[in-house]
C-alpha cells in the first residue's frame, strides 16, 4: 500500500542526513510485520528477491524490457556511474547484504534501517527500508525511494516510468514479498 510522505519523512532515519539533496519519490507500507528482531530478516528476503523470478508476468516483462533498454542506449554503463553515497557512510555503519539480482549496492544496515543505491545515466536512486512500530507493540516494514535524476533524460525517464511503477511493478512485487514473508 502507498503511504504519505510524511511515513517516511517523520521518521528519524540516517538516509535524511546522507541523502538531503534526493527527492522523495515512493513510499510503500511492506507486508512484514514482527518483532524487534525481525527486521534483518526482511532485508534478507528483499536482497535474495530477483524480479525476473515471481510476481506478475506484466512485472517481469517490464524488468526484461528496462534492462534490455539499458544495455541498447548504454544507460547503465559502469564508465558513467555517479560518484557514491557511500563516501557519505559514516565509517563503522556501512555494509548490509547485495543484492543478488538487481543492481543495488549496499550502504549500511542498523537495527532499524537498510539502504542500497543504484547509479545510472538516467538517475542515482536509493532504496531506503525501514522497521517502523505499528503501535500496537510490533514492527512493519517500510520502503521508501529517493531519487535524483541525472539531467532531462532522468526526469524524462522518471515520468515515463511512474504509472508503471506504481501499477504493474510494485503492486505485485510486494504481493509477492508478502507470500515470502509468510512463507519464510
Amino acid at each position: 500500500m502507498k503511504l504519505p510522505d510524511a511515513a517516511h519523512l517523520s521518521q528519524p532515519w540516517r538516509i535524511h542526513a546522507l541523502a538531503p539533496d534526493f527527492r522523495l519519490e515512493d513510499v510503500w507500507a511492506l507486508p512484514a510485520e514482527g518483532g524487534a528482531g525481525d527486521f534483518p530478516r526482511l532485508v534478507q528476503l528483499i536482497a535474495a528477491g530477483d524480479p525476473s523470478e515471481g510476481g506478475s508476468a506484466i512485472a517481469r516483462a517490464l524488468f526484461a524490457i528496462r534492462w534490455k533498454l539499458g544495455e541498447l542506449f548504454g544507460w547503465d554503463d559502469p564508465d558513467d556511474a555517479v560518484p557514491t553515497l557511500r563516501d557519505r557512510v559514516p565509517a563503522g555503519l556501512e555494509g548490509g547484504p547485495a543484492f543478488r539480482a538487481l543492481p543495488f549496492s549496499p550502504l549500511y544496515l542498523t537495527d532499524d534501517e537498510w539502504a542500497g543505491e543504484i547509479a545510472n545515466r538516467t538517475m542515482h536512486g536509493v532504496m531506503h527500508l525501514g522497521w517502523v512500530p505499528d503501535g500496537e507493540g510490533g514492527y512493519r516494514g517500510q520502503m521508501a525511494v529517493l531519487v535524483k535524476p541525472n539531467g532531462r533524460l532522468g526526469e524524462a525517464y522518471m515520468a515515463a516510468i511512474r504509472p508503471f511503477r506504481h501499477r504493474l511493478v510494485y503492486p505485485p512485487m510486494l504481493r509477492e514479498l508478502g507470500r515470502r514473508w509468510r512463507a519464510a
